[in-house]
């Protein structure tokens, strides 16, 4: 009885094994949608667009781009967190919802870990902190002397409470020792709005925001925020270099499948993804929006997410950071 068992439970996993390959095999057979949770026209939405049209055909079949807004990118994550796992529904993931929103919202609707399967990151990106012309400090090393002699008189702008970029202000005062004043917006183009006005001092600001300010002589940046420079920025040091050693903190946008995707979907997504994130044309046309391809394994993408759920969540108890 036990030798049938076995062989049964046996042939059963052939079974399943042989009909996940076939199907990964067929697949695609029909349009892939990707959910983009942030609006039209900002940088993740550009860079899903870019991959989405690239990747269409080494797949054979069209993946089109939804944007699915609201709550922080909760709305549209959570949508693909429900959705079938069949491959036919995949989402632009990113810093803020997969690895931000777990470290400071209270009662967050999806689990990044559980509810995902990652195939692959798409690109980096650093922060950059950007000041007005105006504003007295011309490096790093003055900025914190500043803001030393000064507690709390630096102002700073982010795009929320809980915001990536209100994060890594307070990764960058502990790391420095020193105490701003956070101005929370709706939005970081709003928050540069107001520091090219004059009514901020700093922004931490995404470089697709940030660089065409800074080229154009409106906005000056004082460093990037990862831990080499930026091959979108390479004249500017980062912060690491200015003196906080071991100063790390950079954005990412990355493509996620509901959880349950049979890996075999997931490595034929990979590998068409990564040949076309190595391709030199794909890899010019992130760059013109200031991010820098990446390409790596499904594995590698997990661990990378865990890694920076964990980074955040730590800063985030650290500084009491909760959102309703």
């Amino acid at each position: 009885m036990r030798f049938k068992v076995a062989a049964v439970s046996i042939l059963l996993s052939a079974g399943l094994l042989l009909s996940g390959a076939a199907m990964a095999q067929e697949y695609p057979t029909r349009p892939i949608k990707l959910i983009v949770p942030f609006a039209p026209g900002g940088g993740a939405d550009a860079v899903a667009r870019i991959v989405a049209q690239r990747v269409s055909e080494p797949l054979g079949q069209p993946v089109v781009v939804e944007n699915r807004t609201g709550a922080a990118a909760i709305i549209g994550t959570l949508a693909v967190a429900k959705a079938e796992p069949d491959g036919y529904t995949l989402l632009l993931g990113q810093s803020g919802p997969i690895s931000i929103n777990p470290a400071v919202y209270k009662d967050l609707k999806y689990d990044p870990i559980k509810d995902f399967a990652p195939i692959t990151r798409l690109t980096n990106y650093p922060y950059i902190m950007v000041t007005n012309n105006d504003f007295p400090a011309k490096n790093v090393q003055e900025l914190v002397a500043q803001a030393k002699a000064k507690p709390g008189a630096v102002t700073y702008g982010s795009y929320g409470i809980g915001g990536a970029n209100h994060l890594v202000a307070l990764m960058f005062e502990k790391a420095a020792g020193i105490k701003m004043l956070h101005v929370p917006y709706r939005g970081t183009a709003p928050a540069v709005t107001d520091l090219i006005g004059g009514q901020l001092n700093l922004v931490f600001s995404d470089p697709f925001s940030a660089l065409p300010n800074v080229r154009s002589g409106k906005l000056r940046a004082l460093a990037v925020t990862g831990k080499d420079r930026s091959p979108v920025a390479p004249e500017v040091p980062t912060v690491a270099e200015s003196g906080y050693p071991g100063f790390d903190a950079v954005g990412w946008h990355g493509i996620l499948a509901p959880a349950g995707t049979s890996p075999a979907i997931v490595n034929k997504l990979n590998a068409a993804i990564v040949k076309v994130l190595a391709d030199p044309e794909t890899k010019a046309l992130l760059a013109a929006q200031a991010t820098e391809a990446v390409g790596d394994t499904p594995q590698q993408f997990e661990t990378f997410i865990k890694d920076d759920i964990a980074k955040w969540s730590a800063i985030a108890k650290e500084a009491n950071v909760v959102v309703e």
